[in-house]
């Protein structure tokens, strides 16, 4: 596959994989190192928009000149955002949050392109979840899937138990690939 004239500015394997699915491989891949605070106050909506736009700031001012993509993925229940769990015991009491109960999955992408013109595009995926018995939060668990990511993934075990989702499958894999495309092209990177 031939390199596209931009650069991802996110070290995710999962983002690399979905823009190599539609035919796009950056030229370099370059994450960018920022300050992931939450504002006080802040809504997960705004705040993934904000990360996603940092990163691509952060990148372009290291890359002048150049087209840069990035993204940011949370999960949320409420208003409550779901950090990435440090322990087994972290990442249990999450399963127990979002078993049987409704819950967001907001992605967000970023583009700057040459000129410095910037556009995003975020994405927000309502997923219903069955309510998951000891054993399968235990299988979870043991899996370390969820290790390095926020809350989980879906293109794994946890997959099975979603009952319903409404939005972007790609988005809650890490990148909306329908908004992403179509900010690649406006930036004429076809």
């Amino acid at each position: 596959m031939p390199l596209k004239d931009f650069i991802l500015a996110s070290g995710s394997k999962d983002r690399l994989k979905l823009l190599e699915q539609i035919g796009y491989q950056p030229k370099l891949v370059d994450p960018a190192d920022i300050d992931e605070s939450r504002h006080p106050h802040e809504r997960p909506l705004p705040y993934v928009c904000r990360m996603a736009r940092e990163k691509a700031l952060a990148a372009a001012k290291k890359h002048p000149n150049e087209n840069i993509l990035a993204g940011d993925t949370v999960v949320t229940v409420g208003l409550r955002i779901i950090q990435k769990s440090k322990s087994a015991a972290e990442q249990e009491k999450v399963m127990r949050l979002i078993s049987g109960r409704n819950h967001k999955v907001i992605s967000a992408v970023c583009l700057i392109d040459k000129n410095g013109r910037l556009t995003e595009r975020c994405v927000s995926t309502r997923i219903a979840m069955k309510t998951l018995n000891e054993g399968e939060i235990k299988s979870y668990l043991e899996s370390k899937e969820w290790v390095g990511v926020c809350g989980y993934k879906i293109d794994g075990l946890l997959g099975g138990y979603v009952k319903n989702m409404v939005g972007s499958y790609s988005g809650v894999v890490g990148l909306p690939l329908y908004e992403t495309k179509n900010l690649l092209i406006g930036a004429g990177i076809k």
